[in-house]
Formats: structure tokens, C-alpha cells, sequence
């Protein structure tokens, strides 16, 4: 009897964790939680996180600068806050899995803090990267009416004799950028499309709010970089027969917005866009062909610098890529 009653107990409290374990599972994400939210890592690194929940699932948008966004699932709630993991760090060949990365994110006294733990595979030390966040509001119910938008007179943002009015952003690469000839020229000795290189990015010292800009480009075939407006949303730059297509190609907001058509150049030939930024909604224009029609974007693409809407941000432009030459680049603000 003894022993049949170990065997009954020991199944009555599998069974019992098992729920358990379901039920913390299964418990809908605090409403708190819900929504995008604009992060502050310890680390220095930009991120954005978007909560979300369908059908009593919790999913996380996440992105630390270059890295991808998700979505991952909701794997406990507990005492108010969430743990989810992101995608595992590879670095072998092989894909062999080199760290685990999970997060944990919650409220403490009204305000969001968490923290990335990242767990190597190989006994090295656990690394901790704790981080605090801004409340994103909703996105716009409605799509602004442009026509009723007012700009104010177009201010030049390159002299087209020095660098007056730009900087670069790190520090610690290469500057390939200087004013040549009239143009904006970023040499560099990169030509493949991997995602960070050893040559600085360049960003305006102004920052701005809303706003239309002109800026004209020219790339040679299979080379690329790109325009962020407010230092959030990427303009790709690349050439018409690129193999980056499509919501990676020329005229999109990249990995957010495709545009509706190819209106690109060949490489070694000049492009224009016109880029109009309001309420959170961008306006496309590709050679004079309007390929992105008042669409909202959300979240901030991969490389982004700033990551809160709410607030203003610089022009902001790709030169830890390939040699890229720009020119007569305008920005007229909306004026409120």
C-alpha cells in the first residue's frame, strides 16, 4: 500500500505542476505591458519592443539595433511581468548555438524595466543587460490628410563645400565621408551587404520633427546604403537590378514598407527621392513615381539610431556600407 500510495502521489503532483505550469502559461499578458515601447539599454544599443496579444497568446517584437525583430512568444506570466526568448546568437558555421538569450520585462512602481540575459553555451559567464523604457503612443487612427499639412520654406542641409552641419556618429570607425565636387561622398572599401562595416555613419547635428526631404543618390550596381529619416525609418539605397528587391529594394522603407513598383535606376546613375515624414506615415517618391502612398510605419527599421517616434531625430546616413555619393539634399519642416 505504501508503495501504490509514492505512485499515486508522485502522479498527483506531476499532473498538479503540469496545470500549473499551463496555467502560468496560459495567463493573458498585463495589460500594462501591451503596446510599443521605445528602450534604453545599458549596453548603449538602440531598441524598440512591441507587445502584443491575439487570442490569449502573448508576442514580443523585439529589436536591438541591427538584429531581427521578431516576433517571439510569450513563455511565462508571472507576478506581473513577462519572459520570452530571442533568437539564439550563431556564430560557427555549422549553426551551432553559441548563446541563449532570453528577456524579462515587467512594471516597477508604474514604470517598464527588464533585463537580457545572455547565457553562453560553453561555460563562460552569464551577461546581463539591464534596460528601461518609454511608452510609445498608438499609432494614428487615420492616415493625415497631407493636403492640409503645411511646410515651411526648404532649408539646405549640405553647403556642397564641407561637412558643415553633419558629424559622424561613432567615434571609433573610419571617416570615409567628405564634400567633393559638390556632392556628399562616402568612400569606402567595402562592396558586399553585410550589415555593419569599419567606416563611420553620418548624421545631421540639427534634429527634426515631421518634414519633406529631397535628396538625390548615386550608387554603382550592387552597392548600397541608405537614408534615415528622423534616424528611424531607412530609405533604401541601392540600384534598380539589385538583389535586394521588393521590401528590401530601392523606394522601400526597409523590411517595413515594399514600394508598389520598381522605379530605380541602373547603378552609376543619379536617383532622386522625395521623402515626406508626418503623423508617423511616410511618402514615397522614386524618381518622380510615387511608390509609397501616406502608409504608416511601424516600428523603427533595422540599424535605426532612435527608436521613439515622439521625439525629433537627425537625417541620418549609411556609410558603414559601400561607397555612396549624395547631393542636393532640402528638408522643408511642417509647420504646425
Amino acid at each position: 500500500m505504501s508503495s501504490q500510495r509514492c505512485v499515486i502521489s508522485f502522479l498527483f503532483l506531476s499532473v498538479l505542476a503540469l496545470f500549473w505550469t499551463s496555467s502560468l502559461h496560459a495567463q493573458s499578458v498585463p495589460q500594462e505591458l501591451l503596446g510599443d515601447w521605445s528602450l534604453e539599454l545599458q549596453s548603449g544599443q538602440p531598441a524598440w519592443m512591441s507587445i502584443v496579444e491575439k487570442e490569449g497568446r502573448g508576442s514580443v517584437y523585439m529589436r536591438v539595433y541591427i538584429g531581427p525583430d521578431g516576433p517571439y512568444e510569450v513563455t511565462e506570466v508571472f507576478d506581473g511581468r513577462i519572459k520570452f526568448s530571442l533568437e539564439p546568437k550563431r556564430k560557427t558555421k555549422d549553426g551551432e548555438v553559441t548563446a541563449v538569450q532570453t528577456v524579462d520585462v515587467g512594471l516597477t512602481n508604474g514604470k517598464l524595466d527588464g533585463v537580457i540575459i545572455r547565457t553562453p553555451s560553453k561555460g563562460n559567464a552569464e551577461e546581463r543587460t539591464p534596460f528601461t523604457g518609454k511608452y510609445i503612443p498608438a499609432m494614428p487612427p487615420v492616415a493625415p490628410d497631407l493636403s492640409k499639412v503645411h511646410f515651411g520654406h526648404p532649408i539646405s542641409l549640405f553647403n556642397g563645400k564641407d561637412l558643415s552641419g553633419w558629424r559622424t556618429h561613432e567615434s571609433d570607425k573610419t571617416n570615409g565621408w567628405s564634400a567633393i565636387d559638390g556632392m556628399l561622398v562616402n568612400t569606402t572599401t567595402k562592396t558586399d551587404f553585410s550589415a555593419t562595416g569599419d567606416y563611420a555613419n553620418l548624421r545631421t547635428e540639427a534634429e527634426f520633427e515631421d518634414f519633406w526631404l529631397h535628396i538625390e543618390f548615386l550608387v554603382e550596381e550592387a552597392r548600397n546604403s541608405g537614408i534615415y529619416l528622423r534616424g528611424m525609418y531607412e530609405a533604401q539605397v541601392v540600384d534598380r537590378d539589385s538583389r535586394m528587391q521588393g521590401i528590401q529594394g530601392v523606394g522601400a522603407i526597409f523590411g517595413r514598407i515594399a514600394p508598389s513598383t520598381n522605379a530605380g535606376n541602373p547603378g552609376g546613375h543619379w536617383q532622386t527621392y522625395d521623402l515626406t515624414l508626418v503623423d508617423r506615415h511616410v511618402t514615397v517618391v522614386l524618381n518622380g513615381a510615387k511608390v509609397i502612398d501616406n502608409q504608416p510605419v511601424i516600428g523603427p527599421t533595422a540599424g535605426a539610431i532612435y527608436t521613439n517616434p515622439a521625439a525629433s531625430g537627425p537625417i541620418y546616413l549609411q556609410g558603414d556600407h559601400t561607397t555612396v555619393r549624395f547631393k542636393d539634399i532640402y528638408l522643408a519642416p511642417v509647420v504646425k
